[in-house]
């Protein structure tokens, strides 16, 4: 079931809204679901907008925020009413002093990120679930 062109545009913005705003949590939060989950490149699951705001918000006061990444859009469907599926390439730059940083080492320097938006009452897409899948080659 395809989309029609302004409901790919409002989903690519969103996706690519949310890569922008990745150290913005003002900004970044209102673009998920109130019960969204997300799997980061290092597998962690968070559920939930504001336990996202809480991760991202301990990421950036820590030299994660120095890690930061691009989202390249390869795909977008729509499976049903209401549903978009987005495929992207996320490629990760750490810039942080020492390698580890302190902290675990990132898993590779490029992922397969997944991302499932809904359209909400008011209209507006939000990102219900990420996943991103490090990529070895």
């Amino acid at each position: 079931m395809p989309g029609t062109p302004a409901q790919e545009a409002a989903v690519r913005e969103v996706v690519a809204d949310a890569g922008k705003y990745q150290s913005d949590p003002d900004r970044f939060l209102p673009l998920h679901t109130a019960d969204v989950e997300i799997v980061n490149f290092g597998g962690r699951r968070v559920a939930g907008r504001e336990a996202l705001g809480e991760a991202m918000r301990a990421a950036l006061a820590s030299p994660l925020a120095d890690v930061v990444t691009a989202v390249e859009i390869t795909g977008v469907r729509f499976p049903c009413e209401g549903v978009a599926v987005v495929a992207a390439v996320k490629r990760v730059h750490d810039a942080r002093e020492e390698p580890d940083g302190g902290g675990p080492a990132l898993p590779a320097a490029s992922g397969q990120l997944t991302c499932l938006l809904v359209e909400e009452g008011d209209g507006a897409w939000r990102i219900s679930l990420a996943q991103t899948t490090p990529t070895t080659s």
